[in-house]
């Protein structure tokens, strides 16, 4: 039986593993101390959202450890035969048995650079993945002049308890490249035959969100065969990058399709403060760095606000950050409340975030998990409806949350 912790609103933790025992457990940083809301932080505009109330009834769950020993665990996928696909940021992939057991590193995956915030990335899996074996993998991809986001296509051959990357093509590669391991994005969505990616801004060049000459700060959409689809709204300008799908994009490190519109969501990190939800529109731009409800680390100002016409405002946002990665819109019925709502992981936060949706709108904000003191990095449904969790450490654990009872 997995090792498991229950929480519910009555008993806190009613039993702890000695794999999820808080003491000693993530690293310690300034994330462990009360965040601070920016000195600096605008009022909301009209319609935007932040800082929601609870939910009415908080929820009872429990967790369960599924596999433990992964290092900096980056992303999940599902396969048919119910086990796991988990990337680990240092360039591994690892297939996960039901019991738990890791197998060795999947061979043939891209050489990565694994360096500050770079490495493998996110993982997902064509919609026909059980007859093409066909996924998509993220990774920060070392290049003359220093490394860039790639994208690459691959086929999974699966044999005994291990697997094999073959005819690994990449699809996509962001430039410019640059010599800086910070900002980089990685996540990516697939909706039929499009796949969109998440480009960060890399830190030390956040003014090219909003150069079409760039395509960091940026969501991009490419076909699954690498091509351009030609209905792109910048494909006919010139001097921009066809694949661009949005601009002003700080660093998205979650994505997921809207299951109520088909839109694509991403959450992305603020500097001090400023994280964010965005429902992505085609061509629209999102601010960044122009815009922003947070400030610089060195509490400046950035940009001309928090408001400026042309430019989206967020769905919400949070003040103080809670550092947001993974995102995943739960449709399952193994918890009934929480149909239609929305989960985000926090590193910084060290929770699971839970955002009550009514018409595409946020009522309620409800932090779960935060009694494992753990960086979520990663979030999603499983087959089963339960959600699963990737625990950012070097000890990093594959977590799912169930119902109480």
């Amino acid at each position: 039986m997995a090792d498991r912790m229950d929480w519910s609103p009555r008993r806190p933790v009613l039993a702890v593993a000695a794999a999820l025992a808080l003491a000693g457990c993530g690293e310690r940083s300034g994330a462990d101390a009360p965040p601070q809301a920016s000195s600096a932080a605008a009022a909301p505009a009209q319609g935007v959202q932040t800082r929601a109330p609870a939910p009415a009834e908080r929820s009872a769950y429990k967790v369960e450890l599924v596999a433990s020993g992964l290092e900096h665990p980056w992303s999940i996928a599902f396969l048919p035969d119910k086990r796991l696909l988990v990337t680990e940021r240092p360039g591994r992939m690892r297939i996960v048995e039901p019991g738990g057991r890791l197998s060795a590193p999947v061979a043939g995956a891209p050489a990565v650079r694994a360096s500050g915030q770079g490495g493998l990335f996110d993982v997902v899996l064509d919609p026909d993945f059980a007859r093409n074996r066909t996924l998509y993998c993220a990774f920060f991809e070392p290049r003359r002049g220093g490394a860039g986001l790639s994208v690459a296509r691959a086929r999974l051959e699966l044999k005994g308890g291990g697997g094999t990357l073959r005819d690994v093509k990449v699809l996509f590669r962001a430039e410019p490249t640059l010599s800086g391991d910070a900002n980089i994005g990685g996540r990516l969505v697939v909706q039929g035959k499009d796949l969109f990616v998440t480009v960060g801004d890399r830190f030390t060049a956040r003014d090219q969100a909003q150069s079409l000459a760039s395509d960091l700060g940026k969501v991009v959409r490419i076909r699954t065969d690498g091509s351009i689809p030609p209905d792109n709204p910048f494909a006919g300008t010139r001097g921009a990058r066809p694949e661009i799908w949005t601009l002003g994009h700080r660093n998205a490190e979650g994505a997921a399709i809207d299951p109520a519109s088909g839109q694509l969501w991403t959450v992305e990190h603020g500097a001090k403060g400023g994280d964010e939800i965005n429902v992505i529109r085609k061509g629209r731009n999102y601010g960044w760095p122009v815009i922003t409800y947070g400030v610089d680390y060195s509490g400046a100002r950035i940009g001309v606000g928090a408001h400026k016409a042309g430019m989206e405002q967020p769905l919400y946002y949070w003040d103080p950050s809670i550092a947001p990665s993974g995102m995943a819109f739960y449709t399952a019925d193994l918890f009934p409340a929480w149909k239609g709502d929305l989960f985000i992981g926090a590193l910084k936060g060290r929770r699971l975030s839970r955002l009550v949706l009514e018409d595409g709108r946020v009522t309620a904000e409800e932090p779960l998990a935060g009694e494992l003191h753990k960086r979520i990095r990663d979030v999603r449904q499983g087959p089963d409806g339960a959600l699963y969790l990737a625990t950012d450490e070097a000890g990093g654990q594959v977590l799912k949350l169930v119902p109480a009872r």
